[in-house]
């Protein structure tokens, strides 16, 4: 089952940047896996939307408390709601690393 996670980011720019490449190397481990559908920073870098395949809610719950970002207290706050993916277009993915 496919579980969104909302999450808004404790404004500390140098302490995001410290902790970036762990971050994306996390999330690049989940991705190989199969656990993760897809993620990535709102615009105005006030967070970040992540998708994660779980058996269930404590499973999601658990993946995004293991990202380093969390690890290091710069998940401010967290929504976890299940997803249903209805439609999808890779051809209108851009990939910005």
């Amino acid at each position: 089952m496919k579980f969104a996670a909302f999450v808004e980011y404790a404004n500390e720019p140098e302490r995001i940047a410290q902790f970036r490449p762990a971050h994306r190397a996390y999330l690049q481990d989940l991705l190989q896996r199969g656990r993760l559908v897809i993620a990535g920073p709102f615009a105005d870098g006030s967070g970040a939307l992540f998708v994660y395949e779980a058996a269930n809610e404590s499973e999601a719950a658990r993946l995004a408390a293991n990202d380093p970002f969390a690890q290091a207290s710069l998940f401010k706050g967290i929504v976890m709601k299940p997803w249903k993916l209805v439609f999808a277009s890779t051809d209108n993915l851009t990939i910005a690393l």
